[in-house]
């Protein structure tokens, strides 16, 4: 409800709405027209001279202006929301067999048709516009008295305010925790003298009553047959007129109801979450204890328990604590420990009992102070040979988290390494900590090399343990990494000294090496390890 709208709500309540009530205002009700068309502006206006002395006149005139002023307001913030935000357009089916046409409004203010999945029902509904939201809320609140008044009726029931019906309800809930099958004639029962009777009565009212011949006695004819045509039209339900009064009832229900939910909503939420979230993590791994053990229990025993005989002393209890006599006996109890200087009553020393008694049990059984998790990183130190006369030296690289081994998919798809230059820059995985000073060399290099299962590498088993690139000849003769052209006399001679070399001593695997043994690649690396540990986010 708009605030063009709401100014002229309050007039429109006080408008008669019987043509022969009397005006409560000297003054005419002025008549809202929209210039829509020349037409309707000239019988608007014609039509308002002659509404002036009719009341009745009158307020269909200030309910059609008021209609059409909401409306004219609907298409501008329609128009405005088109421009700050993006329509939803739907895509086209993907099935062969096709879909529905939905027709979709524009910005402009016309429309599209497009093929909705007829896999997806939601596909088929509309968009948000404002005139649609705008219509099903008007219609949508005159039809939820119904909603409302039923509510109300159960309130009554419950409150006592009629012991009578809240017995009968009570005996009525006996008989259905006694004998549950009754709970099929419920409805039947429910639809018979709820519905059908009711309606009938309405429809074949009781006769009038009689006067007697004598003029002080009279009496009513309570044995007069119900026979004959129907006296009374059918009753039925129907959705009030917009901006009646029950219209605005209606938004008062619906604005409280609203208010019940957004409370209950935030009492649930500050009672049940806390427990459950884990932010407690003792109290939260107690309530999981106790519910697992209730389930376990539950599912042994559950049929020996006598169900029936519960869900009448619970429901009884439920009823009888709307009692009023019961909500007196709370507020004396409530008023007592206020004047005593919060002096505990009896019930109230029973609470703090169990709650102390809980509150030990789960600090004294909840013992959360086990180690955090821990796991091993690890990092490669990077180093590259640099040719300087002849005389090749190792210059340090770089620091990454993967060994860059000669089969490696990013060495051969010819992208060089990433990493940091320094080990101050290595940080710790998202959600771990350090929980270690320094670095460790892994002294197990071949370990790591079998893991991966690399091959083309020297490993060192001693000293630094660096795992080295194998020199590889290609075709043109130049060597893993960039290393020098040598001619064939060249690499006739090396292979003389490695023949040579291979008399001398045993034969060494392409795994293992030592210092100084021919050739080696361009690339080195070694690993680092480091422990983390698992970040406490409290």
């Amino acid at each position: 409800m708009t605030d063009f709208a709401s100014d002229f709500a309050a007039a429109f309540l006080n408008a008669p709405d019987a043509p022969d009530a009397p005006d409560p205002h000297d003054d005419p009700v002025p008549v809202i027209t929209a210039n829509y068309h020349d037409e309707d502006t000239r019988s608007e206006t014609s039509g308002g001279a002659a509404a002036a002395g009719d009341p009745a006149k009158k307020a269909r005139s200030l309910r059609r202006g008021l209609v059409k002023a909401a409306n004219i307001q609907d298409m501008l913030l329609e128009k405005l929301l088109h421009q700050m935000l993006p329509l939803d357009d739907i895509p086209p089916a993907e099935s062969s067999g096709g879909g529905a046409q939905v027709q979709i409004q524009t910005p402009d203010g016309g429309t599209t048709t497009t093929t909705a999945s007829p896999d997806d029902p939601l596909e088929l509904r509309p968009g948000f516009t404002v005139g649609t939201m705008s219509n099903n809320f008007r219609r949508f609140n005159a039809r939820i008295g119904v909603v409302f008044q039923f509510q109300a009726r159960v309130l009554r029931l419950l409150s006592w305010r009629r012991p009578s019906h809240t017995l009968s309800l009570l005996a009525v809930y006996t008989f259905v925790c006694l004998d549950p099958y009754l709970l099929c004639v419920l409805p039947l029962v429910i639809g018979l003298f709820g519905v059908l009777v009711p309606s009938f009565i309405a429809r074949h009212p009781a006769p009038p009553p009689l006067v007697a011949v004598e003029p002080d006695r009279s009496y009513y004819s309570y044995y007069a047959a119900r026979g004959g045509p129907p006296l009374a039209p059918a009753r039925t339900v129907r959705p009030v007129k917009e901006l009646s009064r029950d219209f605005f009832r209606n938004m008062g229900d619906l604005q409280n109801c609203m208010e019940d939910f957004s409370v209950a909503h935030d009492k649930v939420v500050a009672l049940v979450v806390p427990v459950t979230n884990f932010s407690d993590e003792a109290l939260s791994s107690a309530v999981f204890v106790l519910l697992a053990a209730a389930a376990a229990v539950m599912s042994i025993a559950a049929h020996l328990l006598p169900w029936r005989f519960v869900a009448l002393a619970g429901g009884w209890a439920a009823i009888w604590s709307t009692h009023p006599a019961v909500a007196r006996v709370v507020a004396a109890q409530q008023q007592q420990q206020t004047e005593g200087g919060g002096k505990q009553t009896t019930y109230g020393n029973v609470v703090r009992t169990v709650h102390t008694a809980f509150d030990n049990w789960v600090k004294g059984d909840m013992l959360l102070d086990e180690a955090p998790e821990t796991r091993e990183v690890e990092i490669f130190e990077l180093q590259r040979l640099v040719s300087d006369g002849g005389a090749g030296e190792w210059e340090p690289w770089l620091f990454s988290p993967s060994p860059y081994d000669p089969l490696s998919a990013g060495r051969i798809a010819g992208h060089r390494p990433r990493g940091t230059r320094f080990f101050e820059d290595v940080l710790p995985p998202a959600g771990w900590e350090w929980s270690e000073k320094k670095w460790a060399l892994d002294l197990w290099s071949r370990e790591w090399v079998e893991e991966r299962i690399i091959t083309g590498v020297e490993v060192e088993t001693e000293g630094e343990r660096w795992v080295y690139d194998m020199f590889v000849a290609n075709n043109g003769g130049q060597g893993e990494g960039g290393d020098m052209v040598v001619d064939q006399a060249a690499r006739e001679r090396e292979r003389e000294m490695e023949g040579n070399r291979n008399q001398q001593q045993p034969t060494v695997s392409w795994e293992e090496g030592e210092e100084g043994m021919g050739r080696r690649g361009e690339w080195r690396r070694r690993r680092w390890v480091r422990m983390v540990k698992r970040r406490n986010v409290n």
